[in-house]
């Protein structure tokens, strides 16, 4: 009986011994399926730090084609930051496909900036509707407005001079703009807008 239990005994290490090199083999079958998600995490982590490049040098379409990219990646903090900056994208890419043509369009636009207080933009787009149509009065005010907003007073009274050189009704409209008020009693705009009141001294 004792030979029985050693023999027993021997066959269950053997065993034991036996399984483990099993268990490596499945491990190593294994290990590939890992690997590959570190791959694409980090593919989609370079795609993220191009489209940034791209973002940065306001190449708008080819960076959202790269947050496209890293937006279906395994790394969810960099998904959700691709998907914030595709959204960023589009609104940009908007606002920069409206077409203009005439000095009209132009001028509409830049209202509309200026209604916003996006008054950067609203010049840069008066100062192409006055290449346009250089003789145009009501572009010349609106250019005083926007340079007045953004503290160029300079710029801005020779503009207004010259839409009430074209068109002397526009003294009476820039003395009831609000947006004119602050400057209006100040030289050299209180001398251009009432110039009656030179005469009295």
């Amino acid at each position: 009986m004792p030979e029985k239990k050693i023999i027993a005994v021997k066959t269950k290490k053997i065993k034991r011994r036996m399984t483990p090199p099993e268990a490596s083999k499945t491990a190593k079958t294994a290990q590939p399926a890992h690997a590959a998600p570190p791959q694409n995490g980090s593919r989609q982590l370079s795609s993220f730090e191009a489209a940034m490049k791209l973002f940065h040098a306001r190449k708008l379409k080819d960076a959202r084609e790269k947050f496209v990219e890293a937006e279906t990646g395994p790394e969810r903090d960099v998904a959700q930051r691709a998907g914030l900056h595709i959204a960023m994208c589009d609104r940009r890419l908007q606002r920069t496909t409206v077409h203009l043509g005439s000095a009209d369009d132009y001028y509409n636009y830049a209202v509309a900036l200026i209604n916003t207080r996006n008054v950067a933009e609203a010049r840069t787009h008066l100062e192409k509707a006055l290449q346009i149509a250089p003789g145009s009065d009501h572009i010349h005010y609106a250019l005083a407005l926007a340079q007045a907003l953004s503290g160029d007073v300079v710029n801005a009274h020779e503009n207004l001079r010259r839409a009430i050189e074209l068109e002397p009704r526009n003294r009476i409209i820039a003395r009831q703009d609000a947006d004119f008020v602050p400057l209006a009693h100040q030289p050299p705009f209180d001398t251009l807008l009432y110039p009656e009141k030179k005469n009295i001294w």
